[in-house]
C-alpha cells in the first residue's frame, strides 16, 4: 500500500469530513491527527521529523492510502518526495473562522493537557500519560514549527495560515493539487480523483462538539486530581499527628 492522496491543509480545515470522503471513496484507511492516539508508537517519529531528523516514511504511513490533517500537513513537500504519485489536497476557508476554530478546539485541548495536576495524572494513568507525550509532539509541531510559539498572536497565526496556502499553490504542480472547501461535496474531490460520486450525502462532519468534550473531561479530570491530592495530603499530615502523639 502507498500514499495516493496527501493533504496539505491544515487542522480546522474540515479535514475530518475529507478523511471520512476519502475512506468513502475507497482511499482508505486515512491518516489524521486522530490516528495518532491509537499509534502512540508513531509520536517519537513524528518529534524526529519536527526537529529535521531523517524519517522512514512507510513506519507511519505503510497502512494508509492518504492522510490528512496535522501532523502530516506539516510536511506535504516532504511527503511528495517520497510519495511522487500522490495527488495534493489543500482544504482552506475563511481564515478569521479557521482561527476561531482552531483557537476553540485544539489550542484549548492541548493546554487543557498541560496543566501541573494533569502531569500529576499521567504519572499513575497510562492513559493520560500518553495524552501528555502527544500534547509535546503537537506541541512542538503545530504551536512551535508552524506559528513560531506565537499562536495567540491571531494575526500572526493567520498570516501563518495564509502563507502555508500560498506556499502550497506554488509548491505543488497544478495537475496534482485541488484547492478545496469540504462545502463543495463530492463533485470537485471526485473528478480530481477520478472516482464517481456517490450515491450518498457527502460527509460533513462538526467536530467542535467533540474537542468542546473533551476539555470537559480534561477539567473533570484536572479537579478530581486536584481532591485526590488533598485528601492525600490529609491523610499525610494526619498519619504524622498520630504518629506524633504515640
Amino acid at each position: 500500500m502507498t500514499l495516493e492522496v496527501i493533504g496539505a491543509g491544515f487542522g480546522r480545515t474540515g479535514t475530518m469530513s475529507l478523511k471520512v470522503a476519502l475512506e468513502e471513496l475507497g482511499f482508505g484507511p486515512c491518516y489524521h491527527m486522530s490516528e495518532v492516539f491509537e499509534h502512540p508508537e508513531h509520536i517519537e517519529l513524528w518529534r524526529a521529523a519536527a526537529q529535521g531528523k531523517s524519517v522512514d516514511w512507510e513506519q507511519i504511513f505503510g497502512d494508509y492510502r492518504a492522510t490528512v490533517d496535522w501532523p502530516a500537513c506539516t510536511f506535504y513537500s516532504e511527503l511528495m518526495e517520497r510519495y511522487p504519485d500522490a495527488k495534493v489536497i489543500l482544504t482552506v476557508r475563511d481564515p478569521q473562522r479557521w482561527y476561531e476554530s482552531t483557537y476553540n478546539t485544539i489550542y484549548r485541548i492541548t493546554g487543557a493537557a498541560s496543566s501541573p495536576i494533569f502531569y500529576v495524572a499521567g504519572l499513575v494513568m497510562p492513559r493520560a500519560k500518553g495524552m501528555k507525550r502527544a500534547r509535546r509532539m503537537i506541541d512542538e509541531i503545530v504551536w512551535e514549527k508552524e506559528f513560531d510559539g506565537r499562536f495567540e498572536d491571531r494575526g500572526y497565526a493567520i498570516e501563518t495560515f495564509e502563507r502555508h496556502n500560498e506556499e502550497v499553490e506554488q509548491r505543488v504542480p497544478p495537475e496534482k493539487l485541488l484547492i478545496y472547501e469540504v462545502k463543495e461535496g463530492w463533485a470537485p474531490l471526485c473528478e480530481f480523483l477520478g472516482v464517481e460520486v456517490p450515491d450518498k450525502p457527502f460527509p460533513h462532519l462538526n467536530d467542535g462538539e467533540v474537542f468542546r468534550r473533551r476539555i470537559r473531561r480534561i477539567r473533570r479530570l484536572t479537579v478530581a486530581m486536584a481532591v485526590l491530592g488533598v485528601s492525600l495530603a490529609g491523610l499525610v499530615l494526619l498519619g504524622i499527628r498520630w504518629r506524633q502523639r504515640q
